[in-house]
């Protein structure tokens, strides 16, 4: 499903009416946050298939969406680093595919910014608060000084606990502003009908096997 306006103005959450922040907004180290698609149906699948099979080709389809739905001006690009471990597992990061491909559409530099000193275990059985709490001291700066204006990519958005993680870091050494950029997010409870709607809703993300007959 598309992310279709009006939206929350701070987190890009679709609304029935424009609003200035709402209850899935990220914590405030997250200037802004921006998705173009629901996290579900086709995809979910596209996303997991470049997470956990490396079809790298799928970034660029996401990519292209991403950066027409970005409005935050951003000096550089960076990303939510997977840790040494679960990037050797998969033999890439899927984050770093995504910034790097809209890091290309913007005209910005994508730049490591991050490291990932904790290797977290999953967070989707967690509530917001205990996601926080795991997510405190998960990442270090790289070594580089950050830019003042960061745009921060990750393949989805739930409660924003990892993103605000990686800003305040960023923040903590000097970038002004971090806004968050993701392929998709995942939400919970009633969204507006419009984001049902099923034209144009594929973004050329459908994959072998998963188009219906």
């Amino acid at each position: 499903m598309l992310v279709t306006p009006p939206l929350c103005e701070r987190c890009g959450r679709p609304t029935e009416g424009s609003v200035r922040g709402c209850r899935d907004c990220p914590p405030d180290d997250v200037e802004t946050a921006r998705a173009p698609l629901v996290y579900e149906g086709p995809v979910r699948s596209a996303l997991h298939r470049l997470k956990f099979s490396g079809w790298r080709a799928v970034a660029e389809a996401f990519a292209s969406a991403m950066a027409v739905v970005n409005e935050f001006e951003a000096d550089a690009v960076t990303w939510v680093p997977l840790s040494p471990a679960r990037r050797a597992r998969r033999g890439f990061d899927q984050a770093r595919a995504l910034a790097v491909a809209v890091a290309a559409h913007l005209g910005r530099p994508p730049i490591p910014l991050l490291t990932r000193t904790a290797d977290t275990p999953p967070q989707a059985r967690r509530s917001a608060v205990e996601r926080r709490r795991a997510m405190r001291g998960a990442f270090r700066l790289s070594g580089r000084s950050p830019p003042p204006n960061v745009l921060l990519v990750d393949d989805v958005l739930t409660t924003g606990a990892t993103a605000a993680a990686c800003a305040h870091v960023l923040r903590s050494a000097g970038a002004a502003r971090v806004g968050l950029l993701t392929a998709a997010r995942a939400l919970v409870g009633p969204l507006p009908a419009r984001c049902y709607s099923g034209r144009d809703s594929r973004l050329s993300l459908w994959l072998p096997g998963d188009r219906p007959r």
